[in-house]
């Protein structure tokens, strides 16, 4: 091979890197996806709630990407369901690793967590079918037709990639949205019951805001001058209100819809923070208009952020995965002993003992010693990192902390089975929750994954 005098003299002062990735950026490739996964009617939501779906108020879509070219291909995807746990977190990564030709520690997967939606857990599925709730949790021939519809998708967009030349990052502050949980009452005590619906109770709608991250940000890949795809976040619990059998992607999918719209050419995709303790409580009563003005809060945080996009070269990206092992939490009530008691007595609720049964599948999970995959997808000025389950939001900013000079993008709700995963503050104010399965101590434990992903870069990143 004949080199140009310039090329050879960059070679010969050892920056031949940076001059061999500038002439590779469109190597890049990346395809979006996209499939309908709605509930079928008589469908359980949230895993637990006792009004089963009576009506499709609007869709449930996956809406995803596959990258190409670092390695083997990477994949993300965020799905309209409440959670994926256990061994159907495990059937959703696999099945996308196969169609995209990867492994399942490239495939990224995110519930969005909206409550009138599924929950989906193959461990506690088969208990439940051992005490003849077979379906109580969610249907799972229906769970595995939408496996192969996402897969078919995927691999239908694997047909028309498209270069990926360039990222843009973007954000926007939202306004009148997200409030924390956690509350002091008038009597000095601290309690995080500032829930989802909680606009209608003067003391709650009064309160500060408490520790939210305002901004939603925006990831965005073009195709030189050319947007492809948009990857909206923002930390909160995504509900305006339900329970009443009405199956919809809520605020936050309706929000997303507009954006498609808005840019019909641009593949949206709405992702929830690490929303853990985050709420519209504050700002929201439960009311169908409330829904309209979440929509429109967050529709407008899109526009200025997409409006507010700075597009950088493409020229390089890394991915980086390590091992989370978060401890069951074996307290009294958890006690697997107890949760086989309460799965096997027929006079117990329905919506007990699928509880019960998903806590003993996430025990299960943790004796076996399958450790939640943590990963990061660094692009050099950003970087995309997936937290599991209800990560409270002091888990993003304590991400934006510790990389305060590239813009980090931090995704909740990956790996289901821990339930709500609290900083230790929010233990020490005596945070607890039947949806809690992991214990004190956690923070330690993610703050050392984050460190090892979000700042074990390459000398060559690091140059950059």
């Amino acid at each position: 091979m004949k080199l140009s005098l310039p090329l050879l003299l960059a070679f010969l002062f050892g920056v031949g890197d940076a001059i061999c990735n500038a002439q590779t950026k469109s190597t890049f490739q990346i395809a979006t996806f996209s499939a309908d996964v709605t509930i079928p009617l008589n469908h359980r939501c949230m895993g637990v709630l006792p009004t089963k779906s009576k009506t499709i108020v609007d869709p449930l879509e996956a809406i995803g990407f596959v990258l190409m070219g670092a390695d083997k291909p990477l994949v993300y995807v965020a799905v309209d369901w409440c959670e994926i746990r256990n061994g159907a977190y495990d059937q959703w990564r696999d099945a996308l690793a196969a169609a995209a030709g990867t492994t399942r520690q490239r495939v990224l997967v995110s519930s969005l967590h909206q409550h009138d939606a599924p929950v989906s857990d193959s461990g506690a599925a088969k208990l439940l079918e051992d005490v003849g709730l077979k379906g109580e949790l969610y249907d799972e021939e229906f769970h595995q037709k939408t496996l192969d519809l996402v897969a078919a998708a995927l691999k239908k967009g694997l047909e028309h990639p498209v270069p990926a030349t360039h990222y843009g990052t973007g954000k926007a502050r939202v306004e009148k949205v997200a409030s924390n949980r956690r509350i002091v009452m008038p009597d000095g005590k601290v309690t995080f019951s500032r829930g989802s619906r909680s606009g209608g109770n003067e003391h709650h709608s009064q309160a500060p805001d408490g520790e939210i991250d305002a901004d939603l940000k925006t990831l965005s890949f073009w195709n030189g001058e050319t947007p492809i795809v948009a990857i909206h976040t923002y930390a909160t619990h995504p509900m305006s209100y339900y329970g009443q059998g009405e199956v919809s992607a809520d605020f936050v999918g309706l929000a997303r819809r507009k954006m498609q719209s808005d840019f019909p050419n641009v593949k949206q995709i709405y992702a929830s923070g690490c929303s853990g303790d985050i709420t519209a409580g504050k700002f929201n009563d439960g009311s169908k208009a409330s829904r309209v003005r979440l929509t429109d809060r967050i529709h407008q945080a899109m526009l200025s952020s997409w409006k507010n996009t700075t597009k950088h070269p493409l020229g390089q990206i890394q991915f980086r995965n390590t091992k989370l092992e978060l401890e069951y939490f074996d307290h009294a009530a958890l006690k697997p002993e107890r949760l086989q008691k309460v799965l096997n007595d027929e006079s117990v609720r329905t919506e007990d003992r699928i509880l019960a049964a998903m806590g003993l599948s996430s025990s299960e999970r943790v004796a076996s010693g399958q450790a939640i995959d943590f990963p990061c997808i660094d692009f050099g000025e950003a970087q995309l990192v997936l937290f599991p389950g209800e990560s409270f939001v002091g888990y993003q900013l304590m991400a934006q902390q510790m990389s305060p000079e590239t813009f980090v993008l931090s995704i909740g709700y990956g790996e289901c089975w821990p339930g709500y995963v609290p900083t230790n503050s929010a233990f020490a104010d005596n945070f607890h929750d039947k949806w809690l399965w992991v214990g004190p101590g956690s923070e330690n434990k993610v703050r050392a994954a984050l460190r090892e992903v979000l700042l074990n870069r390459s000398q060559k990143q690091k140059r950059k």
